[in-house]
């Protein structure tokens, strides 16, 4: 505890973890959200079925507050660069600071203009064009998503022909930093995992509702949509998983070892073991109460089963992040995920066997209450990922390049101790503020009734 409170270097990285950890949770919704919206408003401009407005409307209100709280959380996360990470900032400034830049001018600013159209517009705008509004929402949110992914992926995989002099990381070629190896799989997955969490909450929010009878039959047609999303867009992920996976074991393999706890580089003709579970001893520089299949591991980092993977003992102990937390985080994300494709799959076969009906959807009470209780685990394999995604590029920040021991701002302990304590005093309230809201919508309920100067139909005239 000593040793925290004097390390300002540790009271920095602890509050840019916190404060990315409240951020992260807004824009994850809010390209859900804007996507599910859009999907919702196609169906009504496509069919003319009014209650598919009624689902574009409703959910509007919940992307909304995601909106304002991302906007509010996002500025102090952007302006810790340059108060706690100022050595950082001049290292890497002449590069991200233009991608951070082009993200704002960019998707911020379209998802931002379009924003007004798309709340405003409903009895100003004819269906075709508010269904554009929203999809240029919806665009502006996923493009945001992609540079700030192309940041974060030069810092795992800087690319660009570059090298550092005098302490600046000067880039040569712009298109090889912005698609460096990383980038190819690092956004999908998330975006992916974005699509995934929303798709649950959504179904979370619809089973709490179905379970007591509180307009069924608008939350059932929400549910079934969430249940179709969350178990196509589950299985993509899957699959970007895999990719992240091998491109982790090419260019981190520090990370990779760390991330399985693998201690002993596997001999030729041998395969690496993956273990399901175990009790990482650091010290020891072994496993303890270890459950492993055979062979998985070099299978999931080169699809061989005796591909060479490289153990823990193989690299400097002073290059090797720390290993418990992100062995355990990825096995929460990786476990959460796997149950949140069971579960969908659980779903799709209800709905295939006629039980998700308005009669019978309230009796699949064990079904419902899983959805209720992966909502929130949906953001926890969110965060889960993405502290295996970070804590495991340590020691570097931007990593082989520049450690994080060497890119901090020259601040004492006790004012970054200030600063912690007012990020989470307003994280506490700032959510406590969103939840507030979020009921209110939640009582008042999905709107019953068309407004008399509202299109009857979706079809455009």
């Amino acid at each position: 505890m000593e040793h925290l409170l004097t390390d300002h270097i540790l009271l920095s990285r602890i509050q840019f973890a916190l404060t990315t950890m409240f951020h992260i949770i807004w824009p994850a919704l809010t390209i859900g959200l804007s996507i599910f919206i859009f999907a919702a408003e196609l169906a009504w401009v496509k069919t003319g079925n009014i209650e598919w407005r009624r689902q574009a409307r409703f959910w509007t209100k919940f992307f909304l507050l995601a909106f304002a709280m991302g906007v509010i959380s996002g500025v102090p996360l952007e302006f810790q660069f340059g108060t706690n990470w100022s050595r950082f900032s001049v290292a890497s400034g002449n590069f991200l600071g233009q991608i951070l830049s082009v993200e704002t001018m960019s998707g911020f600013m379209l998802e931002s203009i379009f924003l007004y159209f798309m709340v405003a517009g409903w009895k100003r705008l004819s269906p075709g064009m508010h269904l554009f509004s929203t999809g240029m929402v919806a665009l502006g949110a996923s493009i945001s998503a992609f540079w700030i992914m192309v940041a974060n992926s030069w810092m795992q995989t800087p690319s660009g022909g570059g090298r550092m002099v005098d302490g600046v990381y000067q880039v040569t070629d712009r298109l090889a930093a912005i698609f460096n190896p990383d980038i190819f799989a690092s956004f999908p997955h998330m975006w992916l995992a974005c699509l995934t969490s929303t798709a649950f909450i959504i179904c979370g929010v619809s089973a709490w509702h179905i379970l007591r009878h509180r307009h069924s039959e608008f939350y059932l047609r929400a549910f079934k949509a969430g249940v179709a999303a969350a178990l196509f867009f589950s299985l993509l992920q899957a699959f970007t998983g895999d990719l992240s996976g091998r491109t982790v074991a090419r260019y981190q393999p520090a990370k990779l070892a760390a991330t399985e706890a693998f201690w002993e580089t596997n001999k030729p003709g041998e395969g690496a073991a993956w273990s399901i579970f175990a009790w990482p001893d650091t010290e020891a520089e072994r496993n303890y109460v270890e459950l492993r299949i055979p062979f998985v591991l070099s299978i999931l980092a080169t699809h061989d089963p005796f591909g060479r993977v490289t153990g823990l003992k193989d690299i400097p102990e002073d290059e090797r992040p720390p290993i418990t937390l992100i062995f355990y985080s990825f096995r929460i994300m990786v476990f959460t995920g796997t149950l949140m494709i069971i579960v969908a799959l659980w779903a799709v076969w209800t709905w295939y066997k006629g039980r998700l009906t308005p009669i019978h959807a309230a009796r699949q009470r064990k079904l419902m209450k899983f959805f209720i209780w992966l909502a929130p685990f949906s953001i926890i394999a969110i965060w889960t990922g993405w502290i295996m995604r970070e804590v495991g590029r340590q020691p570097w920040i931007i990593y082989g390049l520049l450690r994080t021991d060497d890119a901090s701002s020259p601040l004492t302990a006790g004012a970054v101790s200030i600063s912690l304590g007012y990020f989470a005093l307003a994280a506490v309230f700032f959510i406590t503020l969103f939840c507030v809201f979020s009921v209110r919508i939640l009582r008042k309920g999905p709107e019953t009734d068309q407004a008399p100067d509202e299109p009857e139909s979706g079809r455009p005239t």
